[in-house]
């Protein structure tokens, strides 16, 4: 085994036990929350935009997310086991074809959006009570019939 894997699994996982990583990829919509240091204060800061890129390479695993602000493109880079960063949430899913989504960066307004991953019976829990049995098609005849 080499000992410099050995160090940096031990870092992924004490990092992964103080915050959550969640499971995202390219064209999910983000809110990172960094720590800000300014002088002796330290505040949260948010950074929501859309993940163009993700690049996993163990500790050295990056992630890119865009944002518009003022009618400029933002592009900041992530490191996904930093210190610096306090929070990640997926805001919302985004349906992509690709693993990297460079493309956006030269579209602006409608032609920029990404589509919302639609969930199809999967997140959706039924209980028995709310679910109407329907009659079986031979009874509704059955029943016209008569």
């Amino acid at each position: 085994m080499n000992i410099i894997d050995d160090i940096e699994r031990e870092q992924m996982k004490e990092i992964s036990e103080k915050r959550d990583v969640p499971e995202f990829s390219a064209g999910d919509t983000m809110k990172v929350h960094l720590k800000v240091v300014e002088g002796t204060r330290e505040r949260i800061q948010i950074f929501e935009g859309l993940c163009i890129a993700k690049s996993n390479r163990a500790l050295n695993s990056t992630f890119t997310v865009r944002k518009i602000s003022n009618g400029e493109g933002v592009e900041r880079v992530f490191p996904v086991y930093s210190p610096l960063i306090n929070k990640l949430e997926v805001v919302r899913k985004g349906d992509v074809r690709r693993a990297k989504l460079y493309y956006l960066r030269g579209r602006s307004g409608k032609k920029a959006r990404i589509a919302e991953k639609r969930m199809d019976n999967k997140d959706v829990s039924i209980s028995k009570n709310t679910v109407k049995e329907t009659p079986a098609k031979e009874e509704i005849k059955k029943d016209n019939n008569e």
